[in-house]
């Protein structure tokens, strides 16, 4: 039997009739997204049973988080995105930001890098440590991480066609210091299908570059516990165009993607997929977000 219709309130009534009567009544308002704003919301538009719809935080299937306190309890890790033009610039950089309270650290690594260029490569001639540090060798990882207990700190390693060559330069780097990839902590980004749907920065076809990652996260569910493989993100399909419908989409269809080729692999999916992580953009709408990551945490 279908639900009684609520009776409209005297308040609701009064503001019906003065907005029928505004200019703004035929002026559409929509998100970024295109989805239509209403004039006003009340109760009228939430589900019959809202509680059973959204849950609660810390339960399943977790629709407003995944701990009871959610960010009271624990702030994010927050760290500033840094990358000077070398090593040693980029090293003096990160100390200051940990003497200074920064839980972690986020390297931006420069055009070349980020393409798989060596500094000297004649593609690399004008970019180099231009928009981050220029990263070549095992030793210029070694100087930029020099002075920093790696089996302390997390990491953030912005970085995808090349992920690989990064994270062997990282656990040498930190084996050097007597440190073993078991207590290295961070994330490397490695989400090669953003790239090709996105952002554009790849070195080998889809195929190879799968294998590859696929590689990392064998390799880090057996060897480094405490590390995130690969971060799908969603972020750069956002700010290539996307609507927030289309960011969700793909960014999961990406992330069941590496799911499926690691399960492929022989892989136990508890071994691996809970340090896949996601980044998501966060635009200005602020429900049409909230109702965003509700529904990425659902799905």
């Amino acid at each position: 039997m279908a639900a009684p219709v609520r009776a409209m309130t005297d308040a609701e009534r009064w503001y019906r009739e003065r907005y029928t009567q505004s200019p703004e009544r035929d002026v559409l308002f929509s998100t970024i997204s295109g989805e239509e704003v209403e004039p006003l919301y009340t109760a009228d538009h939430l589900p019959e049973d809202p509680d059973a719809a959204i849950g609660l935080p810390g339960q399943y299937p977790y629709t407003r988080g995944v701990y009871p306190s959610m960010y009271r309890g624990r702030l994010w890790t927050m760290r500033q995105f840094a990358g000077f033009g070398t090593a040693e610039e980029t090293n003096e950089r990160f100390r200051y930001l940990l003497e200074h309270g920064q839980g972690g650290l986020s390297t931006a690594f420069d055009m070349p890098s980020l393409m798989g260029h060596d500094s000297d490569h004649v593609l690399s001639e004008g970019e180099v440590g231009r928009e981050g540090v220029a990263i070549d060798t095992i030793d210029d990882m070694e100087t930029l991480f020099g002075g920093i207990p790696l089996g302390e700190v997390s990491t953030s390693m912005t970085i995808n066609a090349p992920a690989a060559i990064m994270l062997a330069f990282y656990v040498v780097a930190a084996e050097r210091k007597d440190v073993p990839p078991e207590q290295l902590a961070g994330t490397i980004q490695t989400d090669i299908l953003k790239e090709y749907i996105a952002q554009k920065e790849w070195c080998f076809p889809v195929d190879p570059a799968m294998r590859v990652v696929t590689d990392m996260i064998e390799f880090c569910s057996r060897r480094m516990p405490r590390w995130h493989p690969v971060s799908i993100s969603g972020y750069h399909i956002r700010e290539a165009g996307s609507t927030a419908q289309q960011e969700l989409a793909f960014t999961l269809k990406d992330g069941f993607t590496y799911v499926e080729r690691a399960i492929e692999r022989g892989l136990d999916v508890d071994d691996f997929a809970p340090r896949l992580s996601f980044f998501f953009n966060a635009h200005i709408d602020f429900f049409e977000e909230i109702a965003k990551y509700r529904a990425a945490r659902r799905i």
